[in-house]
């Protein structure tokens, strides 16, 4: 399955320095090249955590059975 702009992304690493974690949702807002897509994570309020370029490997789709969860974000 490839992944399309406008499609939600679940991480598949964390990425400490965005304070992100395996399993956050995103959404992908531009794909830059099959190597390259941009993708927006943000809080349950909405508020964009981070905007990165990231790779195809860190990324998959959601799938059929996932569920969303909640977590904070670690303190600053």
């Amino acid at each position: 399955m490839s992944i399309k702009e406008l499609d939600t992304v679940v991480l598949e690493t964390d990425l400490p320095s965005h304070d992100l974690k395996r399993g956050d949702i995103g959404a992908v807002v531009q794909l830059y090249s099959s190597n390259a897509i941009e993708v927006e994570f943000v809080t349950a309020s909405g508020h964009t955590q981070a905007l990165i370029t990231l790779t195809p490997t860190q990324v998959r789709p959601v799938a059929p059975n996932d569920i969303p969860a909640v977590r904070q974000l670690d303190a600053a």
